[in-house]
């Protein structure tokens, strides 16, 4: 395998990461949308009039890293906005842990966790993964490396979603404490 070769396959098994990542999140948002609005409200960050009008801009830019990472050419374009999603996340995070506000909930999708240090970490982390896709050369890939990226960008996500759940339960462990 050429290095050409195993740098498409890698951004196609980040990208793809990335992006059901981001799909499960537009999901998250879209079926609890009024719950979703009430976790961007909680992070102190708008005015409230402002609140609904963000809500919709993010999860309408997360579903555009979904549908670009997929659509001919618009990956490295999908990547470097999931990227930016991702560390504007961070920012906000950031934000309300130097506040001193770690009890609220993130509203990442899933299971309830507050905010905090660790989710500072995995978002930076995220926006790298996401940054090497977009800068990574992409597509021209034959059926059988397209599959096994593929593969690996499903793995990955089962990964994400592993470590989520790890950092969902040390944020409940610590507030029993």
């Amino acid at each position: 395998m050429s290095g050409d070769t195993f740098a498409r396959m890698l951004a196609l098994a980040l990208s793809s990461a990335v992006a059901l990542i981001f799909l499960r999140a537009v999901y998250h948002k879209l079926s609890e949308f009024t719950e979703f609005t009430g976790f961007v409200t909680d992070y102190r960050l708008l005015p409230e009039t402002l609140v609904h009008p963000a809500s919709v801009a993010l999860v309408v830019a997360e579903a555009a890293v979904v549908l670009g990472t997929f659509a001919p050419g618009g990956q490295p374009v999908a990547m470097t906005l999931g990227a930016g999603l991702f560390l504007l996340y961070a920012v906000g995070i950031g934000i309300n842990v130097a506040r001193g506000r770690t009890t609220i909930e993130c509203g990442c999708g899933g299971a309830p966790q507050a905010v905090g240090p660790a989710l500072l970490w995995r978002n930076g982390i995220l926006a790298a993964a996401a940054l090497a896709a977009a800068a990574l050369p992409s597509g021209g890939l034959p059926v059988a490396s397209s599959v096994a990226a593929l593969a690996t960008g499903l793995l990955l996500w089962v990964a994400f979603l592993l470590a989520d759940l790890l950092l969902s339960n040390a944020s409940l462990a610590r507030r029993s404490l």
